[in-house]
């Protein structure tokens, strides 16, 4: 390492140790605005806060309107920038899990130095260490070659159907994408590999009739269901990191009615592209088991998967190594069960996933944020940030 690299990341270090107030203040702040994805209204306030933070360091924001019933997104760059330089993307997303009133069950608390409350980790505090990390850079007058522009979107939580036409449309035009999710585990591993996440609904037919006095001319759904179900979960390849999973089950009209209809909503993940195609392939080739029973399946993957790609693994190469010049040693999370706006970006740019804070606890009742640690995170983005250009492009 040389030292002007060091002196580099000492000095955004100490100026990030002295902000790191500020982050705590800010990511209260944004979690007392609970956002939950399918309520719009709510996005405005986390939306709002935002846009004033990147305001104050330079940045032109604009709400790009949603197409579905889910909050405006909210894209910023940098209002004085050099037209056609390398752009790098910032992923955040400002929707929770969490329905409104959760923050009366989980209020928002801190203890020795973790903040615990709904959304900290998934990912509000991701957004923290974006807004900080370009906060520092502006401070210091430290300006990237490679033009960051931002995207926090509303609808991350239920897979982002409206907002994967940016990301793709940003992704496209980017050297490199960072994706601000939580770090993975109590040591803060990054991710350059994620599993593709299908959904699915099979739905069997079969005819109804009296349970008590005509029972054999009834075709039992209910029956013919249960056999898919198990040729579902005989799908499972734990070894390969293939997973299938019937979550719910609908159907029947009444006890003493034979089933006409019944049906199974059923999640699936993958890590690779071929073995998402092959898994879909054999759930589309479900058959009936019973005579005069058919067989509906609909779905498919709505997250492609997320693999270790040479330009992923050339950005965890470079996170690594700047991680030393802070004194950090980073590590690979590995193949991740769950997915992330990464998922995408890495299907066009080279996208290093996990930068945001040490966080654990996401979707649970003790979700929380190691803030001791947000200078050591936020400097590691804003060192991304000053990296030039990488050669390796996909």
């Amino acid at each position: 390492m040389s030292s002007t690299a060091v002196g580099v990341a000492q000095l955004l270090l100490a100026r990030l140790r002295e902000l790191q107030p500020g982050m705590v203040a800010l990511l209260r702040r944004l979690a007392q605005e609970e956002s939950p994805t399918l309520d719009p209204a709510r996005q405005a306030g986390p939306f709002r806060i935002l846009a004033a933070e990147l305001e104050s360091v330079g940045y032109q924001v604009r709400a790009v309107p949603a197409r579905r019933q889910v909050g405006d997104h909210l894209y910023a760059r940098r209002a004085e920038r050099c037209r056609g330089s390398p752009r790098q993307l910032l992923v955040g997303h400002m929707d929770t899990v969490w329905p409104v009133g959760t923050l009366a069950k989980m209020p928002i608390r801190e203890e020795a130095g973790v903040l615990y409350g709904p959304g900290v980790a998934d990912m509000k505090g991701g957004l923290v260490v974006i807004v900080y990390a370009l906060r520092a850079l502006h401070e210091l007058g430290l300006s990237p070659s490679v033009e960051p522009v931002v995207l926090m979107n509303t609808d991350e939580e239920i897979g982002s159907p409206d907002s994967a036409r940016l990301l793709r449309l940003l992704a496209q035009g980017a050297e490199r994408a960072f994706v601000l999710e939580s770090g993975e585990g109590p040591t803060g591993q990054l991710k350059i590999a994620r599993k593709g996440i299908g959904r699915f609904t099979v739905t069997a037919r079969g005819r109804s009739s009296h349970a008590g006095a005509d029972f054999d001319a009834g075709i039992s759904a209910i029956l013919e269901l249960s056999h898919q179900v198990q040729r579902l979960f005989a799908l499972n390849d734990p070894a390969r990191g293939v997973t299938v999973n019937v979550g719910t089950i609908d159907g029947g009209l009444r006890p003493n009615v034979v089933a006409p209809a019944a049906s199974a909503v059923v999640d699936v993940r993958a890590p690779t592209a071929v073995a998402a195609r092959s898994l879909e392939q054999a759930v589309r080739a479900l058959r009936p088991e019973l005579e005069g029973a058919t067989i509906e399946v609909e779905g498919g993957f709505g997250r492609p998967p997320m693999e270790p790609l040479p330009a992923n693994r050339a950005l965890l190469a470079a996170a690594v190594r700047l991680g030393r010049d802070l004194g950090l040693t980073l590590e690979d999370a590995g193949l991740v069960g769950g997915g992330s706006d990464a998922n995408t970006t890495s299907l066009f740019t080279a996208t290093l996933d996990g930068l945001g804070p040490i966080g654990e606890g996401s979707h649970a009742i003790d979700e929380r944020v190691d803030v001791a640690h947000l200078p050591e995170r936020v400097a590691l983005l804003a060192l991304l940030l000053l990296e030039p250009p990488f050669p390796a492009r996909l």
